[in-house]
Order: structure tokens, then sequence, then C-alpha cells
């Protein structure tokens, strides 16, 4: 609408509203949005009888989307064809002016949609959501008083130049707020690839997120390249800027460029997968993430650690799961000289073989490490499969009853004793005072 068409409209809506004529505009407007909250109720719980019946069902964006925007949308179509129908009896100016509104608040709906596709996990999401809809719901106002031309006409009349190209205020805001449309539009384009591959059967995990990070740079290269020159800012009056960039990359940024390339190799050479039980200096976890900065070991006990890739491609990793899930757990015994070995023994296999996890084939062995100067120290070696599911409690499990066996069949597990002899002590002196030979001895 021009300037003039806006103020004619807010003229003849406020004439309206000293008619009683004005109680069939609100009506029909009201049952407009009355039906419009029934067909996104009724669409809502299609939806949902779907998922329950279906539960292996994944929400996908559109789904999504289309549950933020029916009602907007259906309002609006509502409100378009009653406007049509009752401008042959009645003056429709308050529904004119609901269609802009509406319009507004579905293109707020997907934003905000698009955006949360794009960051799920964003905390500022909430906070941008508010100045988001505020500052459209002011660009609306502004249109609709029709002060929205005159503040255009303002920021085009600050203008400056950069390089060879003449630009101008109102340019940089259509230029930003053009790219963030197009950037939105490639960040929700890019979560639905991404949402498709990661259902994609039969692709290695790894090369899902390689393809899905990919396509999410491209897309995003492309749609700055595709916004600029819509609003006829060229792209090499940014060849000052990007060579500042490139500069800045080069000289500051060296280990982010360093761990992001390293992010890809391990993605692409698949040494390391996602639920991989992987150590790492002094850090051992399962990797629960890997983004193109850093890779997240979560730990047994739940802390999780940040890895930078760099350091994973860099540094000697232990993959316990690289080619095999199985893992060898070994626990030392250690049994006095009296003890019948081959007893001892056949309890350790025992204590081994009760415990579920403990795999069959190789199963459970005991042997004789070495001769201490304590007892005799015995091994007892078995595998299991499932080593993200941690070792400690099955260690625990299997020392129990071996404890519990030992002391039914009166084994001894011995622990180092010593014995202080004072040899030659000096008469009448006290003990602390005593110049002699200490002899120490050990049972």
């Amino acid at each position: 609408m021009e300037e003039n068409q806006i103020a004619h409209l807010l003229i003849d809506l406020w004439d309206d509203m000293q008619k009683p004529d004005i109680l069939w505009q609100v009506g029909v407007l009201a049952l407009c949005l009355l039906l419009a909250g029934l067909i996104a109720r009724q669409i809502r719980t299609i939806l949902r009888r779907r998922r329950e019946a279906n539960p292996e069902l994944l929400r996908g964006a559109g789904e999504e989307g289309l549950r933020r925007v029916i009602f907007p949308l259906s309002a609006l179509a509502l409100v378009v064809v009653a406007r049509a129908a009752l401008n042959q009896w009645h003056h429709v100016n308050l529904l004119k002016l609901a269609v802009p509104l509406l319009m507004a608040m579905a293109a707020i709906r997907l934003t905000v949609h698009a955006l949360k596709r794009a960051f799920p996990k964003a905390g500022w999401l909430a906070s941008f959501e508010r100045f988001f809809a505020f500052g459209a719901w002011a660009v609306v106002a502004l249109h609709i008083v029709g002060v929205l031309p005159a503040v255009i006409d303002g920021l085009e009349q600050i203008s400056f130049s950069v390089g060879k190209a003449n630009l101008n205020l109102w340019m940089l805001l259509q230029g930003v707020l053009t790219v963030m449309l197009t950037v939105l539009v490639a960040l929700w384009i890019s979560g639905v690839l991404e949402a498709r591959l990661m259902n994609t059967e039969g692709l290695d995990a790894n090369l899902k997120l390689v393809f899905a990070r990919l396509s999410k740079a491209l897309l995003l290269v492309l749609a700055v390249s595709i916004g600029l020159p819509l609003v006829g800012i060229d792209l090499t009056a940014l060849s000052v800027f990007g060579g500042a960039l490139g500069v800045g990359l080069g000289l500051g940024m060296q280990k982010i460029a360093a761990n992001y390339v390293s992010g890809f190799i391990l993605l692409l050479d698949r040494s390391i997968r996602m639920g991989n039980l992987i150590s790492v200096g002094n850090e051992r976890g399962i990797v629960s993430q890997i983004t193109t900065r850093y890779t997240v070991l979560k730990g047994m006990s739940g802390i999780e650690s940040i890895v930078p890739n760099e350091t994973l491609v860099g540094a000697v990793v232990q993959n316990e799961t690289f080619t095999d899930p199985k893992v060898r757990i070994a626990l030392p015994i250690q049994v006095s000289y009296a003890t019948d070995l081959d007893k001892a023994m056949s309890i350790l296999v025992e204590a081994a073989r009760k415990q579920p996890r403990v795999m069959e084939d190789p199963g459970p062995g005991a042997f004789v490490e070495a001769f201490a100067d304590s007892g005799i120290n015995l091994q007892l070696g078995f595998w299991i499969r499932d080593p993200t599911e941690g070792t400690l409690g099955i260690r625990s499990a299997i020392n129990l009853d071996i404890w519990r066996r030992f002391k039914e069949e009166g084994i001894e597990i011995p622990f180092p004793q010593r014995e202080v002899r004072i040899l030659n002590p000096a008469a009448g002196l006290p003990l602390e005072g005593t110049a002699g030979a200490v002899a120490l001895s050990q049972q």
C-alpha cells in the first residue's frame, strides 16, 4: 500500500468505528480467527494420531513448520475470502488491516522456526525471538501509520563510498535483511537435508556428518552470493574486507583452522566414529559428538571432556571399539604360598562365568603371573563385548564373589607384615636413644 492509501484506510476505519456496521466486521474477523483455530487444532490432532500410530516416525522440519504457521495462514485465507464476500454489502477496512498483521505473524513464526531448526541448542534464541518479533511488528506499525516511506527516504540520504561502490544506509539494511533471509532459507534447507541424511540407511555415520556439514557450508556461501546482488551490492566491494579477513584467519586463527580441517579428516578417514570408546592422554570416554572444532567425550562418570580435533589427529588415540567392540579385562589376585593353586584358579574362572556380560568364546582364564614377596600373584582374564557400559561394575561383582568363595574355602589373601627387631640395645637407655642395628623382616 502507498502512504495515501494507508491514510485513507485509517480514516475509513475510524469512520466505520462510529457506525454499527463495524460489528459486522468485528464478528466476521472473530469468526475467521475461530475457524482458523479449529482448523489448526484439527490438523495438530491428525498429526499426533499419525505419530501415535507409527511411533518410529520422526518429526520433520516440514511438519513442525506446518504446526507453527497453520493458524496465521488459515486465518489469512479466511479473512481474504470474507473480505471479498462482505465487500458487496459493507465496508471491510478492519479486514484489510488484518491482512498485513496476519502476514507478519506468519513470517515471524516461519523465521523463528527456521532459526530453531538451524540452532536447536542456542541459548540466545529466546531473546532473539523477542527482539525479532518486536522489530517485525514495529515495521508493520510504521507501514500501517504511513511513516515507513519517510523513514526509508531518510536512510537513503545517508550515503558513503566503499572502494568504487556507492552505498547508502538503506541499501546496507536491505542487504543485511536479504542476506539474513537467504541464510535462514539455506539453514532451513540444510536442516532438512541433515535430517534426511541421518535417517538414510546403509550410509556410514561419519559420511552423513561430512555431507551434512559440506551441504550447510555450500548453502551458506550460495545464500550470501545470491542475497547481496539482489539489493545491488557488488561482491567486489567486499574484496578489501575479504582480504583483511583472510590475513586475520591466517595469522590469528591457525588453531581454529587446524581443528576445522582435522575435524573433516576424522570424519573422512573414519578412525573415530560416534559411539566409540576412546582414550587420549588422561581422557577416556564415549564419543558423543564430533563438531568442526572439537570432539566431545562422555566419561563413565558422566563428565564430558571437550578435546580439540587437532589433538586427536596428532596424538596417539586408543580406540577400544575401532574394529571390534570386545575388550579383555585383567583382574590381579594374590594368594598365600600355602594355597591350593588349582582350586583357587578354578574359583576365579567360576566367578567370571557367573556374570552374564562375560563372553563364553573366548572364555575366562586364570593364570599364575609371578611369585611375589607376600604371596603368589594370579591373574583372571575375561572378555566383554560392551565396554561402553563401563567396567567398574563387573570388576566389583567378580571381586566380591571371589572374596566370598575364598572365605568359604579358607583361602588366605595375604597382606604385607613387617617386624622390627632391635639388636644389642644399650642398657639403661630409652628406646629413642638406642644405638644399634635395626633389621626388617617381611612375612
